[in-house]
């Protein structure tokens, strides 16, 4: 199991009054969840939060950068965004933005159809 950061700890500290939220190690940094909805990411101690429709243009109106990576020379964003400074500050400021990326994550999921697959057996 990947040892969590010191910045994880304390995210899943001060995100504890959200219910079951947990990390796991993921491309070099950590998701973040609740139940089975995927929030966040820590990535070189920075935590980003998920937003959509909804709620992109908070983060975007306050400044905040979205995640971007580098994968096979092109430069890709993710719908995940800085938290603000002061979520680290006042837990209300936490949980508010937390509130936001879960209801975000969940909408997102609630969104997207997955289409029916075909069964792998065979009839006999």
């Amino acid at each position: 199991m990947a040892r969590h950061s010191e910045l994880v700890e304390f995210a899943l500290e001060l995100l504890a009054p959200l219910g079951a939220v947990r990390a796991r190690a993921m491309f070099g940094g950590f998701g973040i969840y609740r139940g089975d909805s995927f929030f966040a990411i820590i990535v070189d101690d920075k935590l980003f939060l998920k937003a959509d429709h909804v709620t992109c243009r908070e983060f975007t109106a306050r400044g905040l950068r979205p995640f971007t990576y580098s994968a096979r020379g092109k430069s890709i964003t993710m719908q995940y965004y800085e938290a603000p400074p002061e979520v680290f500050e006042e837990s209300e400021a936490m949980q508010y933005w937390a509130q936001q990326a879960v209801g975000a994550a969940t909408r997102s999921k609630s969104g997207k159809k997955l289409p029916a697959r075909p069964s792998k057996r065979r009839p006999k």
